[in-house]
């Protein structure tokens, strides 16, 4: 999800478009994850009748994260956390660039984005749960749930829902909407989970 809100789909994998990638997707026992997936899968489906899907949503990723004259929808936490900043370059950012140097690592960022957007924050909260399942990695900073859970806290679930209602409100029911109500609905689970 990290990488499909980092580019447009003809730069990303087109995973999302296949149905049975939305069908087979871990719902862990999470109902709200289940019914953002089923809704996802019909969508794709419907997304079987348009002639170019990967145009289509490639001008709704541009439109809504790019713009002109500036993104519809903006994916960095800095403008949902700063007072609807249109700066987009505030303490989220520099929090987050300590946060992804103190975990070892580095930014290849070919897209020139922030460190506070949306995709990058959604790929550390991977690396972070990657080196808890994967314990120790070699030459890495370890990490344990509760550095998942603070990270949530601090950052993903403190403006998820204020990104997610944006893009609806510019685009509901269309491709991103989809995306990041599987992606809202995945957060809070995983909150939860590690809060009870």
């Amino acid at each position: 999800m990290g990488n499909s809100l980092l580019g447009t789909m003809r730069r990303t994998p087109k995973v999302g478009l296949r149905k049975n990638f939305w069908s087979k997707f871990p719902t862990f026992g999470c109902e709200e994850v289940a019914a953002a997936c089923t809704a996802m899968e019909e969508y794709v489906a419907h997304l079987g009748e348009v002639e170019d899907a990967v145009t289509e949503i490639s001008v709704e990723y541009t439109r809504l994260f790019v713009g002109p004259p500036k993104p519809a929808a903006p994916p960095w936490e800095t403008f949902y956390q700063d007072g609807e900043s249109e700066v987009g370059f505030g303490r989220p950012t520099f929090e987050m660039r300590e946060a992804l140097r103190n975990a070892g690592l580095e930014l290849k960022n070919v897209n020139n984005q922030y460190e506070d957007h949306a995709g990058i924050e959604l790929l550390f909260l991977s690396v972070l749960c990657t080196r808890i399942a994967q314990g120790e990695v070699p030459d890495a900073v370890p990490a344990e749930p509760k550095d998942v859970q603070d990270f949530l806290e601090a950052h993903l679930l403190t403006w998820i829902d204020k990104f997610q209602a944006a893009v609806a409100a510019e685009a509901s029911g269309a491709y991103y909407d989809h995306l990041l109500r599987v992606c809202t609905a995945l957060l809070h689970t995983m909150h939860a989970e590690l809060t009870s």
